[in-house]
C-alpha cells in the first residue's frame, strides 16, 4: 500500500517526505485555504518537493469550466492528477480528461456506485471518505473493502485512495482491506511512528550502552 499525505501545508510536505516513505499529495480547497498560499503557486511547489502524483482540485461545478480549470492545472507539471467532484458534470469531464491523457481523482465517493461510475468514466483514482461515513454511523472501512473486492472482480484499473483517514486503527484498516493507497494527514503520520514500548525500549538500550567500552568512536 502507498502513502499519500493529505495536505498543502509545505513544511509538512518536506518533513514526511525525509522519511522516504511519501508516494504522493492530495489537496483540496479547504486544504490550500488554510495554507494561506495562492493556488496554482502551492501546487506547483509541491509538484518539486515529491515525485509522486500530487492532487490538485477544480472548483468549478459545470463541465465547460471543470475542462478550463483541469488543462490549467495540468500544465503546472507533469505529476499533476486534476481532483473532480462525484457529480453528474463531473462524470463527463473525467471521461473527457481520460481520453486527453490527463490523470483524474474522483473524490467525495461514499457509495460502491458511486465508485463504479466514476471507474466506466475513466478515473485514474477514486477517493472514499471513511471518516466521513463512520460519523454518520456508517462504515467506511466497509465501503473501501466493497470497492475493491467489485474492482477486483472486473479488474478495474482504477485505483482506491483511501481519504479522510482520522486516526492510526484507520490506516492499519486500509491496509488490511487491500485499498491501493491511504491518504494521510500529517498528524497521523506522526502518530504512526510512535510507541511506548519503543520509547521505553530505546530508553534502556541507551542505558545500558553506557556501561560499555568502545573505542571512542561512537562517544
Amino acid at each position: 500500500m502507498k502513502f499519500f499525505i493529505d495536505t498543502a501545508n509545505i513544511e509538512e510536505i518536506i518533513e514526511i517526505n525525509s522519511w522516504g516513505i511519501l508516494s504522493g499529495v492530495t489537496t483540496n480547497p479547504s486544504l490550500i485555504a488554510k495554507s494561506g498560499g495562492v493556488f496554482e503557486e502551492v501546487v506547483e511547489e509541491i509538484s518539486t518537493i515529491v515525485e509522486g502524483p500530487i492532487s490538485a482540485e477544480v472548483i468549478s461545478t459545470d463541465l465547460k469550466n471543470m475542462l478550463k480549470e483541469a488543462r490549467q492545472l495540468a500544465k503546472i507539471s507533469k505529476n499533476i492528477v486534476i481532483k473532480i467532484p462525484m457529480i453528474e458534470e463531473g462524470l463527463k469531464a473525467v471521461n473527457i480528461l481520460s481520453k486527453e491523457g490527463i490523470k483524474t481523482n474522483v473524490t467525495l465517493i461514499f457509495s460502491l456506485s458511486q465508485a463504479l461510475l466514476a471507474a466506466n468514466a475513466g478515473a485514474t483514482y477514486i477517493s472514499p471518505f471513511m471518516g466521513r461515513l463512520d460519523d454518520i454511523g456508517e462504515s467506511g472501512i466497509k465501503l473501501v473493502k466493497d470497492i475493491k473486492d467489485t474492482f477486483n472482480k472486473y479488474d478495474y484499473d482504477t485505483e482506491i485512495i483511501a481519504a479522510s483517514i482520522r486516526h492510526q486503527t484507520h490506516v492499519e484498516l486500509v491496509a488490511n482491506s487491500g485499498a491501493d493507497i491511504a491518504t494521510i494527514p500529517y498528524k497521523i503520520f506522526k502518530e504512526m511512528i510512535k510507541h511506548d514500548l519503543t520509547d521505553k525500549g530505546l530508553k534502556i538500550f541507551l542505558d545500558d550502552f553506557k556501561n560499555v567500552k568502545t573505542k571512542g568512536e561512537l562517544n
